[in-house]
């Protein structure tokens, strides 16, 4: 964390907080049931965690994401969005929070004033009704580089995406998320900033 915020600081670039559910050998992807209470304090104690070393960077947190099963459980359960967003509150920041658009978590963060950032993935198929097929299903994960490049660009002129049964979904989105986990994301990343600037559009930090 610490490396990763010294680079982010020298490089200009936002630095977030990931936050998950407490479950290290499942990478956060695996759905937990967790009280609200509980829950609040382990997202207000990453975003602390993440804080110490952006601060120690000269830097700051500038959002915070939901990570995995987190994220997408606060797609549609009230109480969990409320827990994430009560724990950005109690971590003391005005923070950005991304999310799916739609979600229940976006709806509570604006609820609570905090900038609601609509999110779309580059790399993860999506459902007739606007969600992320599940990690376990075929095809729930964009592997072809092309088709990935060829989405982003998509949902930032077109405002849609192609979902799993071939229909377009629209999909109004301020930021788009390429996995780091994906074997050559770097590189792929690259690829698709250049495609979005070839097609017109401006990249900038949301916050």
């Amino acid at each position: 964390m610490r490396r990763v915020c010294d680079t982010a600081a020298a490089r200009g670039v936002r630095i977030g907080a990931q936050v998950s559910y407490r479950d290290l050998a499942g990478f956060g992807r695996r759905s937990m049931d967790v009280p609200a209470a509980e829950l609040t304090a382990e997202v207000a104690y990453q975003i602390g965690a993440l804080r110490v070393f952006a601060e120690s960077a000269g830097a700051t947190v500038s959002y915070v994401k939901p990570h995995g099963a987190l994220y997408n459980r606060a797609v549609r359960d009230d109480e969990q969005a409320a827990a994430v967003i009560e724990g950005v509150r109690l971590a003391g920041g005005d923070l950005a929070v991304l999310g799916l658009p739609g979600s229940r978590l976006l709806a509570r963060a604006a609820e609570a004033g905090l900038a609601a950032v609509e999110e779309a993935f580059a790399d993860r198929a999506y459902t007739p009704q606007g969600t992320l097929v599940p990690r376990g299903e075929p095809g729930a994960v964009v592997h072809d580089g092309d088709e990935v490049v060829r989405r982003s660009v998509g949902f930032a002129v077109d405002r849609s995406v192609t979902g799993a049964d071939g229909v377009r979904i629209p999909v109004v989105a301020r930021s788009l998320c390429v996995h780091g986990d994906t074997p050559g994301a770097a590189a792929l990343a690259h690829r698709v900033r250049a495609a979005l600037e070839e097609a017109g559009v401006v990249v900038r930090a949301f916050a």
